[in-house]
């Protein structure tokens, strides 16, 4: 299997998604001022925005690389799609797990079953029915052919999720809204963000947003390399069995 460019530079990758990370930590924590209405609550905005971002980016990749590899059905297309729906998983545990943290203050509840929440969890079961799916099937050629198809039909959770969040009211706030979207916001510590009133907090979103597709981009990389070892180490071993079978 052909490994893409950034794949040889994991360490890298690495160095910059630390420095990043490190740079963003330090500015929720010290640069970003306390927030008037939840506090220190208010600075797991920051983890769940980024994760968010960061879980709608790996499964639109995980898309595209789908749709290449119905084209050109290339082993790298499926290792990027594939590593690309794992690290999503893990995105959107963080997304729901600092939701319902950031949940309990706001809402006084861990979790309420609103179409939001609720879009979200499906979302969540869709992609790990994606690592079912991928164990059911031997033939490793269906497999990917089908995972391909899966990831390209699994986008529709991403985009109904995304869009209830602008289009359905409920408790989650919408941070760019209308007067009674940003009123809400206001009531769950949002209200800098609604009039753009605080710079700091604004370019501390930013930096955490990019800092988190550093990471993204450092663990994909890492991830498909580890892929590539992977197909590397079984060709060797077909090619021992076949050179002691016909020994």
């Amino acid at each position: 299997m052909y490994l893409p460019k950034f794949t040889q530079r994991t360490f890298l990758w690495n160095s910059i998604a630390f420095v990043a990370m490190t740079i963003s930590l330090g500015m929720i924590f010290i640069y970003a001022p306390n927030e008037t209405t939840m506090g220190h609550v208010q600075r797991l905005f920051y983890f769940h925005v980024g994760s968010a971002w960061v879980a709608s980016i790996t499964f639109f990749v995980a898309l595209i690389c789908g749709t290449l590899y119905l084209w050109k059905p290339k082993p790298e297309f499926d290792a990027i799609s594939l590593a690309s729906v794992e690290i999503g998983v893990v995105f959107i545990m963080l997304t729901i797990i600092s939701g319902s943290v950031w949940g309990k203050p706001a809402w006084n509840t861990w979790w309420l079953w609103s179409p939001r929440l609720t879009s979200i969890t499906i979302l969540w079961l869709v992609y790990i029915a994606y690592f079912m799916l991928r164990g059911a099937v031997i033939d490793m050629e269906k497999m990917r052919r089908f995972a391909a198809v899966y990831v390209i039909a699994a986008f529709v959770t991403v985009i109904v999720t995304y869009g209830s969040i602008r289009i359905l009211r409920d408790i989650h706030p919408v941070m760019f809204g209308g007067a009674l979207e940003s009123a809400q916001g206001a009531e769950q510590g949002l209200q800098e963000f609604s009039g753009l009133d605080s710079l700091r907090m604004v370019i501390t979103l930013n930096v955490n947003v990019i800092s988190f597709s550093l990471l993204y981009v450092a663990w994909l990389a890492n991830r498909v390399r580890l892929e590539g070892m992977k197909a590397l180490s079984q060709n060797a071993r077909m090619r021992l069995i076949n050179k002691l079978a016909n020994a």
